[in-house]
This record gives structure tokens, C-alpha cells and sequence, in this order.
């Protein structure tokens, strides 16, 4: 069995990333786990089991969301709370015990419940319609809070004091409490009442009582449940773990004598700053990284590291885009973390190249979330046009009232060419990337999924740094000057035979990531991590 650990915490905290339906997204959930799991559960790689860290009231939601619904899963929090239910439960809030009288109004956003014409509580719901909390007023300061688990009770309930979080209860399906959080401190206590936690093991239970009746930390508990959960595994049992501040060191306790494969995925992780953890990484079974660059990185960084490897996380495919449909040529320029220099040169360059072709517009791609990302973006834009020397209007933002009386537009107006895409999760930078003709990333770190999305859709790239998804001259150019890039801009946009031998290389580039090479891989590791053991433990 293999079981995947990942990295699924809210701000660095034990629970999820669960949120209002109305709140925008100001993170993705797509990850290595998500998309190691999406693997081996379409292509039944090898028996897996999600073995799940965090409190996930919501967690048949998420699961759904990524086309895993059906996904094996232990989860520490269930143990923990003696939860035995699995399948996900409609729950209806009318349903639930109001006082009498209490008054519902329905807000385009939340149901807001009235008892004697004063709020009561206000009823938050999630992304597919389900319950997921309600906030409970008394004298109309916030008192309480309760989370609702998704198969039909609620998990927990956060107490306020002078509006501010002061304990967490986690509750059993019955409602009886079973741990106190202390947020103030973070130490917990154990309902005496209800002394034991869950283990389920191949549709064997038993209960087990707590060490203690009061800890520091959560982390204490989950540690006890985790290793507890771990004596009734295969020793044979593999352990692919996703590198993470919250759970590296208590996982690395646990995990000892383990067979571990640790996943390591853009910057979630910086070796660097935890040389604590060099001991186990050196002494996992297989390290796993999402990039030729990041391999080498921890190579650096782990100097007695003898198996690693670099396998993306995303599978490449072929993805004709409709760039060429278009009457327009949108150049895609990525903008995050990229240097305030470098971006004013950029804008410089990408200027400099726009009276030579009418047709071609700058799409700056942005994955932050603020609502104001796009005004300020234009707006740092336009200073750098305005320093430049050209014009500014072209970075204005965009106007629903730009056509004039008798719908003739006004001949004097500047015709704008920089967008902004505020692209936050996959699906959303996919949509985009096949309308896009070219991409120009000048930033010094490598979005994998972007180099892939964009081999996908065939479609050529200028990076500023070399890495295995462009192969210069062939599917794109590395540059470190950015005065080369209204050249090369010609060079793809000017001839449509250069922009069609780059997207017939990217084809063949994708051909080393897609789905079958991605399971050859895994398969490998697999086997090694089986059958051959590990030089730096002999397990």
C-alpha cells in the first residue's frame, strides 16, 4: 500500500482550505498530491490510501472537486473525534433546532436568521451549496461558531470572547465534545468522558484511550493517533509524504524505519531554512521533485541525498489552441515575483515592439487573487510606459462607456494593448493560455505547470531561464537581455513558419511528460523503493 500525506492546511494551520462560495479564491488546490493522487487513482498504478493529517469537515467536497471522489482515505481528525460515518449527507438548516419565531432572509450571499428583529446567526454555505458554518450573535457581538461536517453534523464549534477566538471544541457525531483547543496558548484537553479515539484498520475497529489528558499542542495529539494508526499498517507499507513546514518534523518522528518517498514541489518547502531536516531527507527511500531546477537545488542542499528524482506533476497533452482564429496575436507574460527592474524593462521592450505590429496585445498573467491586483498592475504599467517615453493610455483601464454618439468610435482614442489575466487556479490559466500566440516569462523561478500548459497548447516561449521545457532555437528562445525580445517577438509573430516549427517541437517536447512516461516513473520508484534497500539505512 502506498499512502500519500499532503500538504492540505489553511495559514499553516491543522484544517482545510475550505471556503464561502462568494469569497474569491485566493489560492489554488491543485498540487503535487492532488495530481499524484489523480494518477494512480485512473490509472490504478499501485493500492493507495490518502492518509489525512488535517481537520477536513469538507474533505468528500474537495475530493469531489479533483475527480477523486471515490479516493481511500484515513483521516487522523475522524480517529480523533470517533467519527465512523464516510458518505457525504445532504443537511438541511431547516432542519436544525432554531428557537421558535426565528425569521430566515435570504441574502444574494448568506441566510441570515432573525429572532425578535435582531440577527441570530448568519449562515455560511461553500462552493457546491452545502453548510458549512454558522456564526451565532448574542446582542449582536459574534458568540459562537459552528462547522459543519459534510456528512451531516457539525465537526466543531469556536468560542469568542469580546468578539475574539478564544477555544475550538472539536465534537463526536453526537455533539459530546471530545478535545478543547485553547487558542491563546494552543495546549488541549481531553473530554474525560470520552478518553478513547478510533482506529480503523481493514474494517477492523478498536479504541484506544489517550496518554494524557491534557497536551501543549494539537501537533502532540495527531503525533500519538498517527503513531498509534502506524503500528497496525504493513511494515512493507510505503509512505509518500508532501513536504511541508506544519507536519515535516512530526512526520519525520513518526515515519522512522518507514520506507518514505518525500515529494518536493516549486517553493513550499526550503530545505535551506530546516538543515534539522536534512537527516531525513538524506534518509528517505526516494525523493521525489516537480523539476530538473529543484532537483538540483536539494542536491545542493542534501549532499549525502542518494535517490532523487525529478518527475512532474502535470502530464503534458495535446491541446490545439485557437490563437490562430484569433484576429488578435496575445502575447502571455507572466508577472508574479518578477523584479521591479526587470518588469519596467519588459514593459520597455514589449512597448518598443507594439507599433510594429497593430495586431499583438500583452496579456499580463497574475495568480494573486487581491481584488485591486489588476488596477494596480495597469497602474505600475502605465508609470513604466510613461518613463519610457510612449504611451501611456495603452495600459487604461478598460471602459464599458469607450464608444461614441451614433456607435462611431472615437478616432482620437488610444486603442489599449496590456491586459491583465488574473488567473488563480488550473482550469482558469488553461482557458487562457489557449487563446495565447506566445509566452515571455522573464521571471528568475519556474512555474512548472505553465511551461506544461503551454507545450500542451504547442505554442513557443521565451524564457529567461534554461530549463528541460524549452529547448533553445527549437520551442523557444532563452534570453537575459530583454532588448532581444521585440526580435524574437518578429521572429514567431512576423512568420507564421517559425511559430510552426516551434509548436511541432513542443509536441515532441511534451512527449516526455505525458500521462504513460509520468506512470513508467512512478512505477520505477515504486519498485526500487519495494524491492532495493536504501544505501543510507540498509531498510
Amino acid at each position: 500500500m502506498l499512502y500519500f500525506i499532503p500538504a492540505w492546511y489553511q495559514q499553516d494551520q491543522w484544517c482545510e482550505n475550505e471556503q464561502k462560495w462568494y469569497m474569491r479564491r485566493m489560492h489554488t488546490e491543485f498540487d503535487d498530491t492532488v495530481k499524484q493522487i489523480q494518477l494512480f487513482h485512473r490509472n490504478e498504478v499501485y493500492p493507495y490510501r490518502i492518509m489525512l493529517l488535517s481537520c477536513a469537515p469538507n474533505f468528500r467536497h474537495f475530493l469531489h472537486r479533483q475527480s477523486v471522489y471515490h479516493a481511500p482515505y484515513w483521516s487522523c481528525f475522524d480517529a480523533i473525534q470517533e467519527i465512523r460515518r464516510k458518505k457525504a449527507m445532504v443537511l438541511s438548516f431547516h432542519n436544525l433546532n432554531w428557537p421558535p419565531h426565528t425569521e430566515f432572509i435570504y441574502t444574494p450571499f448568506v441566510v441570515i436568521a432573525m429572532l425578535h428583529g435582531v440577527r441570530y446567526a448568519q449562515l455560511e454555505f461553500g462552493e457546491d451549496g452545502n453548510l458549512i458554518q454558522i456564526d451565532m450573535y448574542e446582542e449582536g457581538k459574534l458568540r459562537r461558531t459552528n462547522i459543519y461536517d459534510d456528512r451531516g453534523f457539525i465537526s466543531s464549534t469556536i468560542l469568542y470572547e469580546n468578539e475574539k477566538r478564544f477555544r475550538q471544541d472539536y465534537l463526536m457525531e453526537n455533539g459530546v465534545w471530545k478535545l478543547r483547543h485553547y487558542l491563546q496558548d494552543g495546549h488541549v484537553e481531553i473530554n474525560p468522558n470520552a478518553p478513547n479515539y478510533l482506529l480503523v484498520y481493514q474494517e477492523c475497529e478498536q479504541t484506544l484511550p489517550f496518554l494524557q489528558m491534557s497536551y501543549e499542542s494539537l501537533d502532540r495529539i495527531i503525533e500519538e493517533v498517527l503513531t498509534s494508526y502506524l503500528k497496525l499498517v504493513d511494515e512493507e507499507d510505503i509512505f509518500c509524504v508532501a513536504m511541508h513546514e506544519r507536519h515535516a518534523a512530526l512526520i519525520q518522528e513518526a515515519l522512522k524505519g518507514r520506507k518514505t518517498i518525500l515529494s518536493f514541489f516549486e517553493d513550499r518547502y526550503d530545505l535551506g531554512r530546516h538543515p534539522e531536516m536534512l537527516p531525513m531527507v538524506e534518509q528517505a527511500d526516494y525523493v521525489i521533485a516537480d523539476s530538473q531546477e529543484n532537483r538540483r537545488l536539494i542536491k545542493g542542499q542534501a549532499n549525502n541525498l542518494l535517490r532523487i528524482k525529478d518527475i512532474t506533476p502535470f502530464d503534458s497533452r495535446v491541446d490545439f489552441g485557437i490563437s490562430q482564429q484569433l484576429n488578435v496575436q496575445k502575447i502571455l507574460v507572466p508577472v508574479d515575483n518578477l523584479e521591479d527592474e526587470v518588469f519596467a524593462e519588459l514593459i520597455r521592450a514589449l512597448g518598443t515592439y507594439l507599433p510594429e505590429n497593430k495586431n499583438a496585445q500583452i496579456h499580463l498573467l497574475t495568480r494573486q487573487a487581491e481584488y485591486d491586483r489588476k488596477s494596480r498592475l495597469l497602474s505600475k504599467t502605465r508609470e513604466c510606459l510613461k518613463r519610457a517615453g510612449m504611451e501611456e493610455a495603452w495600459a487604461a483601464e478598460q471602459r464599458s462607456g469607450n464608444i461614441a454618439e451614433n456607435n462611431l468610435e472615437d478616432e482620437d482614442q488610444v486603442t489599449v494593448r496590456f491586459y491583465v489575466e488574473q488567473c488563480v487556479d488550473e482550469l482558469s490559466v488553461s482557458k487562457c493560455m489557449r487563446e495565447q500566440r506566445l509566452v515571455v516569462d522573464m521571471r528568475s523561478m519556474t512555474e512548472v505547470y505553465l511551461r506544461i500548459n503551454a507545450i500542451s497548447v504547442g505554442i513557443p516561449q521565451i524564457v529567461r531561464k534554461k530549463t528541460q521545457f524549452v529547448e533553445h532555437g527549437k520551442n523557444g528562445y532563452v534570453v537575459q537581455d530583454t532588448k532581444q525580445i521585440p526580435k524574437l517577438l518578429e521572429f514567431y509573430l512576423g512568420s507564421l513558419t517559425n511559430w510552426n516549427e516551434a509548436m511541432v517541437y513542443s509536441y515532441e517536447v511534451g512527449k516526455k511528460y505525458t500521462t504513460d512516461v509520468l506512470l513508467r516513473e512512478w512505477k520505477e520508484v515504486i519498485e526500487v523503493v519495494r524491492k532495493d534497500p536504501n544505501p543510507a539505512t540498509g531498510k
